[in-house]
């Protein structure tokens, strides 16, 4: 188990809610990605410089964690375009469908006891489970 890493996991998570509260008490909005993103082609007018700055946020923080730890986003998927793109397509498609992204159901939606976003967390849960079991099934031959 040497990917066992429960400090930064737990501080991980700190930051998270942390982020996703602030978002909620200072600007009232929920941190589901999916949304926050697009919020940008279809929000409301002048409701775009949160929504820039927060996915800027993200891309600062993921450029600053890439430079001072490069060794952890060394590409580990040996897997064809084709397939991160339809991948890709999927998970969009699910976020459409579920009206949220698992930041917005699993973090946010989960915490405020939202049935909804319980029911949705499971479902992505399940799904994951279950396509794990298929991939690794039918990558060994079956």
């Amino acid at each position: 188990m040497h990917d066992f890493t429960p400090v930064p996991a737990q501080l991980g998570g700190v930051l998270i809610g942390l982020s996703a509260s602030l978002l909620l008490l200072v600007n009232g909005r929920v941190a589901g990605i999916s949304g926050i993103t697009g919020g940008l082609f279809d929000g409301p007018p002048g409701d775009t410089w949160w929504r820039v700055a927060f996915l800027g946020g993200l891309a600062a923080g993921a450029a600053v964690m890439a430079r001072a730890l490069p060794q952890e986003f060394a590409p580990t998927l040996s897997r064809s375009a084709v397939t991160l793109l339809g991948a890709g397509l999927l998970v969009g498609y699910g976020t459409r469908l579920s009206n949220g992204c698992t930041s917005g159901h699993g973090v946010c939606g989960v915490s405020r006891g939202s049935l909804r976003s319980i029911a949705a967390t499971a479902t992505f849960i399940a799904t994951g489970v279950v396509t794990v079991a298929i991939t690794r099934l039918w990558g060994s031959g079956l």
